[in-house]
């Protein structure tokens, strides 16, 4: 059994060690005498008085800081409680107190590596003299540092490893691990700091927290849950002493490479065995373990349970490309931190638990529908798809989905065209793609110009289909004419009607109808009202005003059309998107995350007058067949896009608490999604599929209130006339 407190056992040759280290000490000055130093500087042959000035001009003591470790990014359950999505770090620690870690592992530490810890003030004279002697009759190298010592050499690699500059990082590791004299001296310095500062439990539990125990396992809790499935607190004796051993020489005695000749599986991990057993043999000589312990411990076989660690976005599953657009956020976001070499530096030292938007309910429908409707790979057709929601109101993210499996991996994503890096719902510089045009989708911001300017939804426009359309007024860019080019855009079932109202323009989705809305308009303010609901390019490039523009041709990333829909159903706020709820530091403490930024995008009037007719494209118009999906059934505002050649499909709508945005795209080259047929059905109408499959989630969830709607027909209200510039006309492609 082991005893309260570890106990030294003075032997003969401790006696012996003693008078060697009495007669090295009585040939140097006293000041290194009393700092317990003089031993090795004696035997290391540097000069008394160099040792003293280098001695003196180092600092008296080194802080005990919080260690690099693993960070996680958590979803919230229906129950409250956080689910992994995945873990990220440098090196893979959990810091652990005290009482977390095993007595079986402290023992074997200190057994093994520092038997007089509770006895000396940080230098083990014995220890040193011991290897200073050795190493000067010509012997083998042998370690004479105590664990004190020990951690304060971790303690400056780990200063090093957290440095942002590699080339620094490297210099300042050479420093700390160079074989010399100075460095040696420099660590009793600090090492006699520490004692003089710390406890010796403070001590023994940041050494055991520190080190490393091979790879990027650090720490003895990742150490014990990496190696044995367990925890510091639940390891047996003999798996303490397994993971000591490691201590000593990571390569040579870690248990991860089943295959190894001289460490392997098939002949009991001998190496490593060997190691425990001579631990196991200092801890019955030190009295903390019985015969009887010992016996059973050295007879049981080294087994291990490799538990690989949840490392980066792909172990989150469907889930993965949502947890990247974390990472982005906590890398990119001025929030965590002034600079980007601050923002490295808080999150390669890790200790973060990130709490994130994520609503698993939506999450894992948008999943399913995905795996239902659209494969990974089509023959013929690169195909993407994808899913967001945000909630209305708030801009939280809840649900993030598309067709592909997530893979950082080059290698990985070489072997086949269902693995990729790239998130298709975000922005280039969020880790996304320079996004997709959502055709007739993007309309609505023409209707908020027009209802802006005081036009009313029943007003009619030449629709006419035609190559002559004339100047469209640009008060930013000048006059635009697309005549010369003969731009001569048709309407998805070839309509031609002359006169059609902005609102059977909006619930046919009539391409002609919103060209001549914006014959009346202005298309800098029309890209101005877009920017208003958040609006921008994917690829960071400033939007498009032509007038193909206004239907459909600047390149979005899906989220950002879902962030504009939450903004018309929310009365015309648009709040801007937020990922992360909660992230609690390494300490216990609440860290500032981002909040969303709510503004108001157009007049709440107007906002009605948009929701009237985006009310009836769902009930009447182009989004019938996703309203009709719904169950249970709320009310709900949409608008459908289709690109030229039906090469993208889209389905934006929102009730009054979730918007959801729904698109199946080309990602390079085209198809006919009308002639083209998954398992599931035609691919032009699998929007149609998945989005009232996670709306009706959405709405069973988080219900769904009736939209103010504006009377159609209100009054004009005159605007001033905007300034004009000179042309400058600009062609344009011809979208549908």
């Amino acid at each position: 059994m082991r005893t309260t407190e570890f106990q030294e056992r003075r032997t003969p040759g401790g006696v012996m060690g003693g008078l060697v280290g009495l007669v090295a000490m009585s040939a140097v000055a006293g000041l290194l005498v009393a700092a317990s130093v003089t031993p090795v500087v004696a035997l290391s042959g540097l000069a008394v008085t160099d040792t003293i000035n280098t001695f003196e001009s180092l600092p008296e003591y080194l802080s005990i800081d919080r260690l690099s470790q693993k960070s996680n990014i958590y979803a919230m359950q229906g129950d409250g409680s956080p689910r992994l999505l995945a873990s990220f770090y440098d090196q893979n620690r959990i810091e652990v107190g005290s009482d977390a870690i095993s007595p079986f592992v402290t023992d074997a530490a200190i057994s093994s590596e520092d038997p007089r810890f509770y006895a000396h003030g940080g230098i083990d004279l014995q220890g040193t003299i011991r290897a200073g002697l050795s190493v000067s009759l010509g012997g083998a190298t042998q370690g004479g540092s105590s664990i004190t010592q020990q951690y304060v050499k971790n303690v400056l690699v780990q200063k090093c490893e957290v440095l942002p500059d590699p080339a620094g990082r490297d210099s300042c590791y050479a420093a700390a691990t160079r074989t010399s004299a100075e460095r040696k001296v420099k660590e009793m310095r600090l090492a006699i700091g520490v004692e003089k500062k710390y406890s010796k439990k403070d001590i023994l539990r940041q050494y055991l927290n520190i080190t490393g125990f091979g790879g990027t396992v650090y720490g003895i809790e990742a150490a014990a849950e990496y190696y044995f499935n367990t925890t510091a607190a639940a390891v047996s004796l003999p798996q303490a002493a397994s993971l000591v051993a490691i201590i000593n020489n990571p390569v040579k005695f870690q248990l991860d490479d089943p295959n190894s000749a001289t460490n392997g599986a098939a002949n009991g991990y001998p190496a490593n065995r060997e190691r425990r057993d001579y631990i196991l043999g200092t801890m019955l000589k030190y009295g903390t373990i019985g015969p009887a312990d010992y016996a059973a411990a050295v007879a049981a076989p080294v087994e291990p349970s490799i538990q690989e660690p949840s490392t980066g976005c792909q172990t989150a599953g469907g889930s993965a490309y949502f947890c990247d657009y974390v990472t982005h956020v906590l890398r990119n976001d001025p929030a965590f931190g002034a600079d980007a070499d601050t923002r490295l530096l808080n999150f390669r030292r890790g200790g973060y638990n990130v709490y994130t938007t994520i609503d698993l309910d939506l999450q894992i429908a948008a999943e399913t529908t995905m795996k239902q409707n659209v494969p990974m790979t089509f023959p013929g057709w690169d195909v993407g798809a994808v899913i967001s929601s945000v909630q209305v109101g708030t801009g939280r993210v809840l649900a993030m989905v598309q067709n592909k499996d997530y893979s950082q991996d080059p290698v990985v994503e070489a072997t086949g065209a269902n693995y990729t890096s790239i998130n298709f719902n975000t922005d280039y510089a969020d880790g996304g793609s320079s996004g997709f045009q959502p055709g007739s989708g993007y309309k609505v911001f023409t209707l908020a110009e027009w209802l802006k300017e005081g036009h009313a939804l029943y007003e009619r426009v030449d629709s006419r289909r035609k190559a002559n359309w004339g100047t469209f007024q640009d008060s930013c860019l000048g006059p635009q004419n697309y005549d010369k080019e003969k731009w001569n855009p048709k309407n998805d079932a070839n309509e031609s009607g002359a006169h059609y109202s902005a609102l059977e323009a909006t619930v046919g989705s009539i391409n002609t109808g919103y060209i001549g809305m914006a014959k009346k308009l202005d298309l800098c303010g029309i890209r101005k009202t877009a920017e208003a609901f958040r609006m921008h390019r994917a690829d960071e490039t400033p939007l498009l005003e032509s007038a193909s523009s206004v239907i459909g041709t600047n390149e979005i990333a899906p989220l950002s059309m879902a962030v504009a829909f939450a903004g018309i159903a929310n009365k015309g706020v648009t709040c801007s998107p937020i990922v992360i709820d909660r992230i609690v530091g390494p300490t216990g403490q609440d860290v500032p995350v981002p909040s969303s930024e709510c503004a108001a995008s157009v007049d709440p009037t107007v906002a009605a007058g948009m929701a009237y007719a985006m009310r009836k494209v769902m009930t009447n118009g182009t989004g019938q067949q996703s309203n009709r999906g719904m169950v249970p059934q709320v009310p709900v505002i949409g608008k459908t896009g289709t690109t030229d050649g039906n090469k993208d499909t889209w389905m934006t709508g929102a009730s009054t608490k979730v918007a959801t945005v729904v698109a199946v795209v080309s990602l390079t080259g085209d198809a006919n999604q009308r002639t083209t047929y998954f398992d599931s059905g035609q691919a032009a109408t699998a929007r149609h599929r998945m989005w009232p499959a996670v709306m009706s989630v959405a709405n069973a969830k988080y219900g769904g209130d009736a939209f103010i709607e504006a009377n159609p027909s209100p009054t004009p209200t005159p605007k001033p006339a905007a300034p004009r510039t000179a042309p400058t006309p600009t062609p344009s492609s011809t979208p549908r």
